[in-house]
């Protein structure tokens, strides 16, 4: 009901929808923009031409774009716990989390997954692939993993503020920048970045992996190529780390009494 409302609230005024969304897409377009610009200089990019590297920009801005629109207001918790506001959420007869991602649910957050999904189309057009029936169920798989890998990320984040209020920029460096990170690719930042969003931040797995896989590229690290099958398991795992975490978080939680 709270996103209904919310999202009744701003087609209320449509011209000013329309233009917040606009201004969304255009900020994201930038990021792009960017590779356009460096691959006019050069014809491939740690192994990956333009149309791959389009794929890796889309599959990443779908990602976290998706999560933004459905968990991004969690970021805010911190906010609502120094006000007080957080209290309404514990007496009410739905999940504080679910809440908390509702709240202040906002429509333009759609530009970054448009513009995106603008992208993918073109990259996909561009690119010689053969088109297995695992390689498609892969690239549809991903996004789901990856959506769900960055909305546990944004969970863990709002998670954390519960212990230290004023922490949302550290929560952002990990999603936004995670999206910035993952839309390259990885092997270009060194051995001890891809290992550390492997193994401790699996950001990885959001988009990187599994375009190998459907690129048939070799993964890095020795690691089998077959790793990106394994998005799906890791996004599991996220959930259930971000759903401990939040409920720890609950438990820790004291009003401010305001």
């Amino acid at each position: 009901m709270l996103i209904v409302m919310w999202i009744r609230s701003v087609l209320a005024y449509p011209a000013s929808f329309v233009l917040m969304l606009v201004s969304s897409i255009l900020v994201t377009v930038t990021d792009f923009i960017a590779v356009l610009m460096m691959f006019s200089h050069i014809t491939s990019f740690g192994g990956f031409s333009l149309a791959e590297m389009a794929l890796l920009y889309a599959t990443a801005s779908i990602a976290l774009g998706t999560a933004d629109l459905v968990t991004g207001s969690i970021e805010r918790v911190g906010e609502r716990i120094r006000t007080g506001s957080f209290d309404a959420y514990l007496i009410r007869p739905v999940p504080a989390f679910l809440q908390t991602a509702a709240d202040g649910f906002a429509l333009r957050r759609l530009g970054r997954p448009l513009q995106a999904g603008t992208v993918l189309v073109i990259a996909l057009s561009n690119i010689d692939v053969d088109w297995t029936a695992a390689r498609v169920l892969m690239l549809a798989v991903s996004f789901v993993a990856g959506s769900v890998i960055f909305a546990a990320l944004f969970a863990l984040g709002g998670a954390f503020q519960f212990i230290s209020v004023d922490s949302a920029e550290l929560a952002n460096s990990v999603t936004y920048g995670g999206q910035a990170l993952t839309q390259f690719p990885l092997t270009i930042f060194g051995k001890e970045i891809v290992r550390a969003v492997t193994f401790v931040v699996p950001l990885a797995f959001v988009n990187y992996y599994p375009v190998l896989y459907v690129l048939g590229k070799p993964a890095p690290l020795g690691l089998p190529s077959w790793i990106g099958l394994l998005s799906p398991l890791v996004a599991v795992a996220m959930v259930a780390l971000a759903s401990l975490a939040w409920r720890g978080g609950l438990r820790r939680y004291r009003s401010t009494g305001s």
